[in-house]
């Protein structure tokens, strides 16, 4: 712990005020740009393409690559690197594959500004927009883990206590993002994404004096494990999320649909011209490369050094600690915290703007008694988005107060009950003509409903495989309901023009 040195404490406590205070600052510097509802969600155009391609890297790690992911590899050995393959290779595929129809389609329906927007204009349904913005809401479980990763981060390391830095990274974050929205935000992803590189290089080039064997690192560290746990040098692991072939065939599965998640697509939503696409997605390729993979590795480098610790999500920050001279040290865990924000300030921009934009926007006009004007409309949902962050931060900081068993687990839970319902009706809005809104309604609901069974009955005791198995049967659902739906639809306007 940097306690037991009061310099090095006071220099990340410096580090730490030099690194708020910043992206503060930068939090006003875009309060010019969020003025809009759209401006507040996108700030499209007012970004370089490269940029928002490393905010989309970063908003992809978080602490879950940081913190969680790293503390399996410590639990369960290299079958977890399965799970980093699937991040620099099938998610940015599934990138590539997506940006541009989900880009081309969003200029389509008019600049939309959010995933539950998109949806709601290419299915001809406010009802799926609101449904989608609800779903939305299991991202402030993702909220929590990010706050437990940062609480851990000052705990371990600094000797904050757990509750104390809960608090902290909510303020900071809702300060900033409430000052600034969008611009803000990617902004001080980039900035972020920059010290989250260096840190996870940093950490794979102090293999060469923690584990040693020169260019044979690698080889003694796989000995190294092998000599503690023959089952941590396995391909499938024998226990953990990662213990056979389905379940690794399911973590690409849900690696690949990754990319669809709210705060993740947004950030196509912020490019102003499709010729920005090329830079961004070999930014967000480049970046996501190297932040998914080496940060693991130091996972099994701590398994070697420290063959014991209390909570396998602390095993980064005690690695950096014992690797590292002080002053790179204060700096390196800095760059672990900038990882936490990276997500949490997308987080935090997805949940609110789409109660602002996907919620009250479209549910006000039907409760207020009079009519609106666009304009009133447009200033009321900029000010209710604004004010939910508020909402939004003290409810994840009250589900943060009991620390969860593995972070890893409590992020991908949220995540994977929103794409099971969103994979369907997105991919197959994009390909299949026939896709009608009754389907995609439908597809929803069976997809998130099946996901939160399958886990909270423990029905089916691996997560990964519990999403891809819920996730087909709102592909089926959907097909079905879509395809009966249209027949019913025809067969009416053939019966109404034969009368």
């Amino acid at each position: 712990m940097l306690t037991n040195s009061s310099v090095l404490l006071w220099t990340v406590i410096l580090l730490l005020v030099a690194y708020f205070g910043a992206v503060t600052w930068i939090g006003r510097k875009g309060r010019a740009h969020s003025q809009s509802m759209s401006g507040f969600a996108t700030a499209r155009g007012k970004v370089s393409p490269l940029l928002v391609g490393a905010s989309f890297a970063t908003s992809y790690a978080s602490a879950n690559l940081f913190i969680g992911v790293p503390g399996l590899a410590y639990e369960h050995g290299t079958a977890v690197l399965w799970y980093t393959l699937g991040c620099f290779g099938v998610s940015w595929v599934g990138l590539l594959l997506f940006a541009k129809t989900f880009w081309r389609y969003g200029k389509k329906f008019g600049r939309v500004s959010t995933l539950p927007e998109w949806l709601g204009r290419r299915y001809n349904s406010k009802a799926l927009q609101v449904l989608v913005s609800l779903l939305i809401l299991f991202n402030v479980y993702y909220i929590v883990g990010q706050n437990v990763g940062l609480a851990t981060i000052f705990e371990t390391v600094i000797g904050i206590p757990y509750f104390w830095g809960i608090i902290i990274g909510v303020v900071i974050t809702i300060l900033y993002i409430g000052l600034g929205g969008a611009f803000a935000q990617i902004i001080t992803d980039g900035i972020q994404g920059i010290l989250m590189a260096i840190t996870s290089i940093l950490i794979v080039v102090s293999f060469l004096w923690t584990i040693g064997g020169g260019f044979n690192v690698f080889g003694v560290l796989t000995d190294r494990l092998n000599a503690i746990d023959p089952n941590l040098t396995a391909a499938v692991a024998d226990s953990g999320p990662y213990n056979s072939a389905l379940a690794i065939m399911a973590v690409q599965f849900m690696l690949f649909s990754f990319v669809l998640m709210p705060h993740l697509l947004n950030k196509v939503l912020s490019i102003e011209n499709e010729e920005d696409l090329a830079p961004f997605t070999l930014s967000a390729g480049i970046v996501l490369c190297v932040i998914s993979t080496l940060m693991v590795l130091g996972g099994l480098a701590a398994r070697v050094i420290f063959p014991a610790v209390d909570s396998p999500d602390s095993a980064i920050p005690l690695y950096v600690l014992e690797a590292f001279p002080s002053v790179i040290a204060a700096i390196m865990i800095v760059g672990i915290i900038s990882a936490i924000l990276s997500s949490t300030d997308s987080l935090y921009l997805g949940v609110t703007t789409s109660i602002g934009n996907d919620i009250y926007r479209v549910v006000a006009p039907f409760l207020s008694g009079r009519k609106m004007s666009d304009q009133e409309l447009e200033n009321k949902s900029l000010k209710v988005a604004k004010g939910s962050l508020v909402v939004i931060g003290l409810l994840s900081l009250y589900l943060s107060l009991e620390r969860p068993d593995s972070l890893a687990f409590l992020i991908q839970f949220s995540y994977s009950a929103i794409i099971s319902g969103i994979i369907a009706p997105l991919t197959l809005g994009y390909f299949w003509n026939r896709a009608n809104n009754y389907g995609a309604i439908a597809s929803l609901l069976t997809g998130s409903t099946l996901y939160v069974l399958f886990t909270s009955q423990s029905l089916i005791g691996n997560i990964f495989i519990a999403m891809f198995l819920s996730s087909v049967a709102s592909f089926v659902v959907m097909s079905i309901v879509s395809v009966l739906t249209t027949q019913a639809n025809e067969e009416k306007i053939a019966l109404e023009r034969s009368s």
